[in-house]
């Protein structure tokens, strides 16, 4: 049998995403995925970029990581979706990735394929299920099927977020949220095992 193959996709402003996204590759490999981490490409000027020195500093550290394609999404078995929370959505750097997928989406390349997603805030309640939700809703137009976490280990009773991992930017990683983010992606790297077999 095969390996899952994963993509992992990303928009990280400052770099919790990043982060989230590269617990969730190693924890995907551990499970025996074959995986690309992926970004979304930047769609905010170059100078508003620049005039913030996290962001650019960020985007400077993160250069050499392969941009999202529609290659990438016709290889995958699976997507893991991470990225932060705008005004209760998806960043418009992500939705902006989505938006050019209509010619995948009518050939039907994105149904039947395992997708979950995670995000981040600068508030617990900053709208993070929303972001998460909001995504759901856009997978299911594809026929993609949803592998929430649930409440399926007992960490996520700590984090309780059973719709897909989230955290608070600017806390650290802490056992916690490595065991949540690492549970998440095993658990669609197993459902999506078992839809390919």
């Amino acid at each position: 049998m095969s390996a899952v193959k994963l993509a992992i996709i990303y928009y990280s402003t400052y770099g919790t995403n990043h982060q989230m996204a590269e617990i969730a590759a190693e924890a995907a490999r551990a499970a025996g995925a074959e995986v690309r981490l992926l970004k979304v490409a930047e769609t905010a000027p170059k100078e508003v970029v620049a005039g913030q020195d996290a962001w650019a500093a960020h985007a400077e550290k993160t250069s050499d990581v392969p941009t999202v394609s529609h290659d990438d999404m016709v290889w995958a078995d699976a997507y893991l979706f991470s990225a932060p929370t705008r005004y209760g959505s998806a960043p418009s750097q992500l939705r902006a990735f989505i938006d050019t997928l209509g010619p995948l989406w009518q050939q039907g390349k994105l149904a039947n394929k395992a997708v979950s997603a995670m995000t981040s805030a600068s508030t617990p309640h900053g709208g993070q299920e929303a972001t998460t939700l909001g995504l759901y809703t856009s997978f299911m137009h594809w026929g993609a099927l949803i592998v929430a976490p649930g409440y399926t280990h007992e960490k996520i009773f700590v984090t309780g977020n059973p719709y897909g991992y989230s955290h608070k930017q600017g806390d650290a990683f802490d056992d916690t949220a490595k065991t949540v983010i690492g549970h998440q992606a095993k658990r669609l790297v197993e459902v999506a095992g078992k839809l390919t077999a």
